[in-house]
């Protein structure tokens, strides 16, 4: 750079408590000072008109301003402070900087030549909660402001003194880039000129108490792999969705009728070996979508994927809610992911977490020095069980940064569903609290109507934004209309839920399934309860990872006996589960019969295939998802009890249950009935009441050799006879085999 002949001075009248809040990176208003503006104070005036220019760079020996048409020099800046703080006017003209470090010299725009970002409409939405792209306002964006490429950053901070953007572009240094503080909404803003996808940053915030915090951003897209703890600047472009029919499909089916049989996954453990310690989005794909195709299964859930810095919470305490974890590759390897899902048949189901957060000091906790995302007050703000903080729902913008990041997940990566994790926990406001550690409601009552409103809106945003997605509740109490519309009449404690997992179901049955045969007489009723309340709700029946840790032994090691009569009864109890009304979702290993525990460092034990008898066990799994895939009987009235018809329902002391799944279209539809002995007695002459002489074909018995089970059965086929039984003009008479569970279909 050609210099000016004249000396460079620092313009009159600056205020030198400014320069020194700059210079100490406590300034509130840096717009205020950095920057171009009029020049303060008597100054001669000569030649062309100049401006004053203020620039902040702690690394820079010179800076001066260039013209941007022609790059012919407008003026040198004086160092006014020693921390790096430089003035001077410059001709009136456009202008780029001249900066001269210990590295070389560079041309570049100034940040502080531009002028707010975000419009007054934008703003308004943030405040209430209600803007319907918070991604696209709120993060890291690259974009491009008067022909200057780059990248936004803004972030929700209402009550701190100072924030500034630090990332490997400006050494980490809090002093570089201070940001535009929006009143409006509390939300401070700041474009980077030459930023772009890949970089990573953080935010530096100064509390009015005068703490500095370094945070990661709440909206970020991407993230560093952990332990880790920055932020990632997105790639903005778009993924090439190969799945269009697939969603379109989406929109416009009845999910409450069609199978879902759900195969549930902890991303992490599911595969490794000395080759493969952590697969990627594509290893995963690779492995885990033929597995589940060849399975049956409708789709696959994965344990929350959202970035969380500890591996041992499963993702279940996460801080990254618009991420996917860095753990598994970059978020396009999430997308592809999907996107070979949709184009096997599968479905993508998440867990995601809106219930509470971590405490780590780079998360959400204190975000800006004051309770910001959760409650002040710990008795409602901190989960004493967990050690997490727990969501503010009664805050417009924190019920809208949740809202967001669940249309995000369903809308920018074409996930299916969402599993709504702990409901429970964030129903009532004594949830695991001792008495007066606990805030009641505006009423005196238990429940959070804060929360109530939320989880009410969620579901109504989703269901008009994003036709056919799925929510789903983990909710273990008697809350009334967890899956009821929320517009129904009188519907003040409807959810919206579109399914819900039936917690009573799993424990009474896996309950019943841990006595002794000779017992289960005695708990009979166990077995049958969940039938008095099947239609109450619309319901998943769920063998999920918390039955399979902490001590409760997996599936198979809770089934007494010896070997054999543990997988006889694992075999009777999976196909019990899929003729029983609900949908379906076990978890990785349950299908091979895993014996030990599921071990979040470990992997699927898959070794346990070279033995035929965990072979069968697969191999009856996906019978089991065909059959009730092909069926509509076993599933199109899951919500219905009209497709339900207990035909033997009190036989304690053979502890036998008998039961017809059905359409209510015989014609076209046939019935199924199902018929479980779950003792180790073989059974024979068994009659069983059904409602019209004819064929029926046995078309599952889990006793079946090829299952591993001893062969017993009745050839394939029965005939039901004009003999009244059960109430039934007709009946069949059936070998039951020992620990066993038939399906039989009503022939044509």
């Amino acid at each position: 750079m050609s210099h000016p002949t004249h000396e460079p001075a620092g313009p009159p009248g600056l205020d030198r408590g400014a320069i020194e809040a700059l210079a100490e990176a406590r300034h509130g208003d840096p717009f205020a000072v950095l920057g171009p503006g009029p020049i303060l104070g008597p100054v001669p005036i000569s030649g062309p008109g100049r401006r004053r220019l203020v620039v902040i760079r702690p690394d820079a020996d010179e800076v001066g301003a260039a013209a941007q048409q022609d790059g012919r020099p407008l003026g040198i800046l004086a160092r006014v402070h020693p921390a790096g703080i430089f003035a001077g006017t410059i001709e009136d003209a456009p202008y780029r900087l001249v900066v001269t470090t210990g590295r070389g010299t560079e041309t570049v725009e100034d940040p502080y030549r531009f002028g707010p970002i975000l419009t007054d409409e934008d703003l308004q939405l943030i405040r209430t909660g209600r803007h319907p792209d918070l991604p696209g306002v709120l993060g890291a964006r690259v974009t491009e402001i008067e022909g200057v490429a780059g990248t936004v950053f803004a972030v929700w901070a209402p009550n701190a003194d100072r924030v500034s953007v630090t990332g490997d572009f400006n050494d980490w240094d809090g002093r570089r880039h201070p940001m535009r503080l929006r009143h409006a909404a509390g939300v401070w803003e700041l474009f980077l000129p030459g930023i772009g996808p890949g970089r990573a940053y953080r935010y530096e915030i100064r509390s009015r108490g005068g703490a500095v915090l370094h945070k990661a951003d709440p909206m970020a897209q991407a993230t560093e792999m952990p332990p880790g703890t920055a932020s990632i600047v997105p790639d903005p472009t778009p993924f090439p969705w190969t799945d269009g029919s697939w969603m379109a499909r989406r929109a416009t089916t009845d999910l409450l009728k069609m199978p879902v049989s759900v195969y549930e996954v902890h991303a992490a453990s599911w595969f490794r070996d000395a080759a493969h310690p952590q697969l990627d989005w594509d290893g995963l794909a690779d492995r885990l979508i033929p597995y589940v195709r060849a399975l049956g299964f409708t789709h696959v859930e994965l344990l929350p994927v959202m970035e969380h810095p500890f591996g041992g919470s499963w993702g279940y305490q996460p801080l990254g809610l618009f991420a996917p974890s860095a753990r598994f590759g970059r978020p396009r390897g999430f997308a592809r992911f999907v996107d070979r899902c949709h184009a096997a048949g599968i479905g993508v189901i998440l867990d995601w977490v809106p219930a509470h957060f971590p405490m780590d000091p780079h998360g959400l906790f204190r975000f800006d020095g004051t309770a910001l995302y959760e409650h002040e007050d710990p008795r409602e703000g901190i989960h004493r069980d967990w050690n997490t903080a727990i969501y503010n729902h009664g805050r417009d913008e924190v019920a809208g940064f949740l809202i967001a990041s669940a249309l995000y997940w369903l809308e920018h990566y074409h996930v299916d569903g969402l599993r709504v994790d702990a409901v429970a926990s964030m129903l009532y406001r004594d949830y695991s609290r001792e008495a007066g550690d606990w805030v009641p409601n505006i009423h005196g009552g238990r429940e959070n109507l804060e929360t109530v409103a939320f989880l009410r809106r969620l579901n109504q945003v989703i269901q008009a934004r994003v036709p056919g997605a799925m929510t789903i509740a983990e909710e273990s109490t008697a809350w009334p209309g967890v899956t009821a519309p929320v517009a129904a009449e009188g519907s003040e404690t409807a959810l919206g839920f579109t399914l819900k997992w039936n917690m009573g179901w799993m424990h009474d049955s896996l309950k019943y399934m841990g006595e002794d045969p000779i017992n289960r007489r005695w708990h009979h009723g166990t077995m049958t309860f969940s039938l008095v309340y099947a239609w109450s709700e619309r319901y998943v029946l769920p063998l999920s990872h918390d039955e399979v840790v902490h001590g409760k032994g997996s599936l198979l090691g809770r089934m007494p006996g010896d070997d054999w009569q543990k997988r006889a009864n694992l075999r009777a109890y999976l196909a019990v589960m899929w003729g029983h009304p609900g949908r379906k979702l076990i978890f990785a290993g349950g299908e091979l019969g895993n014996p030990r525990e599921w071990d979040h460092d470990g992997s699927t034990p898959w070794g346990l295939l070279d033995d035929p008898g965990h072979q069968g066990i697969q191999a009856l799994v996906a019978d089991l998802n065909r059959l009730y895939a092909h069926e509509p009987a076993l599933h199109a009235r899951d919500d219905d009890p009209g497709g339900f018809q207990w035909v033997v329902g009190d036989d304690a002391a053979n502890s036998v249950f008998a039961w017809i799944r059905r359409t209510g279209e015989e014609a076209t539809d046939p019935d199924i009935l199902v018929v479980a002995n779950l003792t180790p007695v073989p059974r024979e002459g068994y009659r069983i009441g059904v409602p019209a002489p004819g064929i029926w074909h046995e078309v599952l018995n889990t006793d079946a050799t090829a299952y591993g089970g001893s062969g017993l059965g009745n050839g394939g086929r029965a005939l039901a006879v004009e003999t009244p039984a059960h109430g039934r003009p007709a009946s069949l008479t059936l070998t039951l085999p020992p620990l066993s569970t038939l399906m039989l279909r009503q022939g044509r």
